[in-house]
């Protein structure tokens, strides 16, 4: 086998995930990253994603699935089961299956990997019953979490992003649990994106722009942002698109709606920004404030979910009861009031993200990939003895 860059073994990987380009979200973006840093370390991988997606990535052949949307998260497509995962994943022959947030197709990599005796890792990363309540479908809960459970159960390692979800998933009563974050690029998302041209276009009368990045979609919860309507000296400035903009836009007449945005432009809208704002209450981790962080913008965020660990209230920002809007509007108005503050908290949000960057945490997914390839090497030689 041939050498990695850290002089360990090589590891070849087998990716199967829920989701993967063209559609772009947080399950898709953690992938990404970890197939471009298993490239540059000299490692092998494998996708196997729902269609239509890209043939390869970071030199990673992809191996497409028919993909279905779920009824209450269309633009979350889940792969449908197929023999054809076990035969991708023969072919390759891993040394360990990487499962990003599973739920259908991941059910087949989990059997594949049991089929071929190799250590499987699940990445929980989507709260599917809180979105499946975000959109109406009350009383299904109980049925989804019996399934994640069942599914988790079976993988040798399942990795939580935050705290709060270790804490659910031990509730819940998943085993084997072991925390990895995320990472964050330091150099697209940095102070010295700010634009001082960019703000003067997007808010002419020098009002403090209090930005939010998201889907307009129920699962984000972007009606809150109407609570921010006539906010004294704050001007809202909305980044992304959603079945929610129509609404949103004859609700909120005064705020910049810029439309999805990504690289260079998002880069420079996020560091413009005087204010970040989350909506949403169902994250498991919350990529969006992470980013905003980095690039030195304080954050108010709901208490919950992946955002209790990464906003630390009068340091780097606010926090606000999930379903208070009238919270939310209140720590948006204490931010835009006090420049003095938003200067202090700019400073802490850079450095409160410091050694997070995708090289370090893929560092420690490694980590956990050869702990598990160890072990199951371990038990084959035990059995053969």
């Amino acid at each position: 086998m041939s050498r990695a860059p850290d002089s360990l073994p090589a590891v070849k990987v087998a990716i199967v995930t829920e989701s993967f380009l063209p559609r772009v979200n947080g399950v898709t973006g953690s992938v990404c990253r970890v197939l471009e840093y298993l490239a540059a370390h000299g490692h092998e991988a494998l996708v196997v994603a729902p269609g239509p997606a890209p043939g390869s990535y970071a030199g990673a052949p992809v191996e497409p699935v028919r993909g279905v949307a779920l009824p209450f998260y269309p633009t979350f497509a889940v792969g449908v089961p197929t023999r054809r995962v076990t035969a991708a994943l023969r072919g390759f022959a891993p040394d360990v299956v990487h499962l990003a947030s599973p739920l259908v197709l991941g059910a087949s990599g989990l059997a594949a990997a049991r089929r071929l005796d190799v250590p499987a890792v699940a990445v929980f990363q989507t709260d599917v019953a809180g979105f499946a309540r975000r959109y109406g479908l009350r009383g299904t809960g109980p049925a989804i979490w019996w399934w994640l459970r069942r599914l988790h159960g079976r993988a040798d390692l399942t990795l939580a992003p935050s705290s709060p979800v270790l804490a659910e998933l031990e509730r819940r009563g998943v085993p084997r649990l072991a925390h990895w974050g995320r990472g964050v690029d330091r150099r697209r998302f940095h102070p010295s994106h700010r634009s001082e041209r960019l703000r003067a276009r997007l808010s002419p009368d020098g009002r403090a722009i209090v930005g939010f990045v998201g889907r307009l979609a129920a699962e984000k919860r972007p009606e809150m942002l109407t609570r921010l309507v006539g906010v004294p000296g704050a001007r809202v400035v909305v980044v992304g698109d959603g079945p929610e903009e129509e609404r949103l836009r004859r609700r909120m007449p005064d705020a910049v709606f810029t439309g999805f945005r990504t690289g260079t432009e998002l880069s420079e809208l996020v560091a413009s920004f005087d204010v970040f704002v989350h909506t949403g209450a169902d994250d498991t981790f919350c990529q969006a404030v992470q980013e905003a962080l980095a690039s030195g913008v304080p954050v108010v965020a709901a208490a919950a979910g992946g955002p209790l660990d990464l906003v630390r209230p009068g340091v780097n920002g606010l926090l606000y009861a999930p379903d208070d809007g009238t919270g939310l509007r209140a720590a948006v108005h204490t931010l835009v009031d006090d420049a003095r503050t938003r200067r202090r908290m700019s400073a802490q949000a850079v450095e409160s993200v410091r050694g997070r960057d995708w090289e370090t945490v893929c560092g420690g997914l490694m980590d956990h990939y050869r702990a598990l390839v160890h072990g199951t090497a371990e038990r084959r030689a035990e059995s053969a003895a």
